[in-house]
């Protein structure tokens, strides 16, 4: 069965040549709308697989959009679909909630293959912003979490190792290989540490780990 996307943008054109372009690869837009709380009302009703959301709009704009789906206590996937590549609105959707950050000249084969993996449930951000993502797991201007206490206090010593190496960058795939143990293994762990810190992504439970200074590095690791 195809994938059920809600659309929602300020600009008609785009709207309408992007319906036509998905139509094309097998996705069926569920619904096209141009203002916010006409689409927040839309999501709740049509509960569709993924939104594709503006970020810069008039009225309600997109991150405004996001915080009302979620506290509406809707969690479908939710991307990001701008022209934006500011550092901060990166970081703010992801915070927020968004599992995808896509840059509006992208191919239509690439948007619909991430698509398909924000539906499966992985974060994809644009490739042109890796470097700036890069840039903010490093720690850089990251505050606003002091308040709590030791985040990492229920994770257990394997957890906390491999959050270590995810704030490094590193994969699933070469965590595995670093520690000795399947790629299944880490997916697991990986999946206890996001419910154990409350955050919906990887890029998320790395950011924080890198402002608590959690570096695989400054571990005593015996992986090497």
């Amino acid at each position: 069965m195809g994938l059920r996307v809600l659309l929602i943008d300020d600009h008609t054109l785009f709207r309408v040549g992007l319906e036509g372009l998905l139509a094309h690869r097998g996705i069926q837009v569920v619904a096209s709308v141009g203002e916010g709380e006409e689409g927040i009302r839309l999501a709740e009703r049509l509960k569709p697989d993924v939104i594709l959301l503006d970020m810069r709009m008039p009225g309600l704009d997109g991150l405004g959009v996001l915080r009302a789906i979620r506290k509406a206590g809707l969690d479908m996937p939710i991307a990001m679909l701008t022209t934006s590549s500011n550092e901060q609105d990166l970081v703010d959707a992801l915070r927020s909630g968004a599992q995808g950050y896509l840059i509006k000249d992208m191919e239509p084969d690439d948007l619909v293959v991430a698509l398909r993996d924000i539906v499966a449930g992985k974060t994809v951000v644009a490739p042109d912003l890796a470097p700036v993502l890069a840039r903010v797991v490093q720690g850089e201007s990251l505050s606003g979490r002091e308040e709590e206490k030791n985040p990492f206090a229920e994770l257990t010593p394997r957890e906390t190792e491999i959050l270590g190496l995810l704030a490094e960058g590193l994969s699933n795939k070469a965590i595995a290989r670093n520690l000795g143990i399947s790629d299944g293994t880490v997916k697991l762990h990986v999946k206890a540490i996001l419910r154990k810190l409350g955050v919906h992504s990887r890029v998320e439970a790395a950011v924080i780990a890198v402002e608590h200074g959690l570096r695989q590095s400054q571990q005593t690791a015996a992986s090497d």
